[in-house]
């Protein structure tokens, strides 16, 4: 079959526009289809297994055989059932959200689209699931950005466990500037404050993951949680891409 002209066209100024190298370390040949990073800084991504905190998905290193929850689940008072993540936000991967969220590398999609499937869906988070819902940004902020990552990655999953994604729930009425220096407690009621219902659609006997770029603390996910667990969601769960430690 002779090749589509503007097929050859458009990868030609692709190849233009992103060379085939990684767009990580610079150094490797990465085609398009792995999303322009190597296979070396792929293989440097810190994968979640287990052992890890069953509530908050927190790895640890060790033998460990049991469930077990961490000291910080265990004093605190989340809204979710649970927290799965599929890699750790240090290094690799780390910098692989950083240029998404903040420079629009949209061409990583493919390579998290294997890495959700790959990583999440032998262990999705629960069953039965009604939709999925994205953390929202503040409308200044979306405006800024002109992209929801949370919204973008949330599709990728929706896509992956067959799910709607419903960003019409939750809104964000108020922004949350940097909380470096406040405590957990303070972070977390700040951020509770931000959050709001977006429809007044009763949400009883319903269950629902939020998802998100990243969990750190988990005080953002955990705000949105409580927001449709406030409208009768029976259950809520969350998934993030990248897990902080």
């Amino acid at each position: 079959m002779i090749p589509n002209p503007a097929v050859r066209i458009t990868e030609s100024l692709l190849r233009l526009l992103y060379p085939e190298r990684c767009q990580l370390c610079g150094d490797q040949p990465a085609s398009r289809a792995e999303g322009f990073v190597c296979a070396t800084c792929q293989g440097s991504v810190r994968w979640i297994e287990r052992p890890l905190c069953e509530r908050c998905g927190l790895p640890f290193e060790g033998d460990l055989k049991h469930a077990f929850e961490c000291p910080n689940c265990v004093e605190g008072d989340f809204a979710f059932g649970r927290a799965r993540a599929v890699f750790v936000a240090s290094g690799a991967g780390r910098e692989l959200v950083h240029r998404y969220k903040y420079h629009r590398a949209f061409w990583f999609e493919p390579l998290f689209d294997r890495w959700v499937r790959r990583q999440s869906l032998p262990e999705p988070p629960g069953q039965g699931w009604s939709g999925i819902v994205p953390v929202p940004l503040h409308p200044v902020k979306r405006r800024e950005r002109e992209f929801n990552q949370a919204e973008r990655l949330a599709r990728l999953l929706g896509a992956a466990l067959g799910l709607p994604v419903r960003a019409d729930l939750v809104r964000r009425h108020a922004p949350t500037g940097t909380q470096t220096r406040l405590s957990r407690k303070a972070r977390a009621a700040n951020v509770r404050r931000a959050f709001g219902s977006a429809s007044d659609a009763d949400l009883s006997g319903t269950r629902w993951i939020v998802a998100d770029d990243v969990f750190t603390t988990g005080a953002t996910t955990d705000a949105v949680a409580r927001i449709l667990r406030g409208r009768g969601a029976d259950a809520v769960d969350v998934w993030t891409l990248a897990r902080g430690i």
